[in-house]
């Protein structure tokens, strides 16, 4: 990450999913925190999601999924992602996830996974700890 500027976080949406309020949510919160919030948008595809991250030069891909196409959608996004050129780029993953498939989306290469009720200031504590930016401060 460049030390120069606030870390800087591409939000999205994949598939046909258009719940937004866990979305808008974490944005706003992480916007708070001093972080550069990336809005990318709903029903947005892998492909899209990989080349906004390209083009906006983010340090890290938030994903919220309520669909049950976790697994599916991560593993597509880590694909469209090697595409790009961006294969070490941190991924994290937030919505509903069963207990069972965190270890999966894990081995997958998403670095972290937020179900409902997380704190805020743990996600925001865990996303400095993922970028290597603990004395951040907005």
């Amino acid at each position: 990450m460049n030390e120069k500027r606030r870390p800087r976080i591409l939000l999205g949406k994949v598939g046909l999913d258009g719940h937004t309020t866990g979305l808008y949510t974490v944005s706003k919160g992480l916007s708070d925190a001093g972080f550069e919030v990336i809005f990318g948008g709903i029903r947005l595809t892998t492909k899209q999601i990989a080349n906004i991250a390209l083009q906006e030069e983010v340090d890290a891909i938030g994903l919220s999924i309520l669909s049950g196409a976790h697994l599916t959608l991560a593993r597509n996004l880590f694909k469209s992602l090697k595409e790009v050129g961006l294969r070490d780029l941190p991924v994290v993953v937030g919505g509903i996830v069963p207990p069972e498939d965190i270890s999966k989306l894990r081995e997958l290469g998403v670095r972290d996974v937020f179900i409902p009720g997380t704190f805020m200031t743990e996600i925001v504590s865990r996303l400095k700890e993922i970028l290597d930016t603990p004395n951040f401060e907005n």
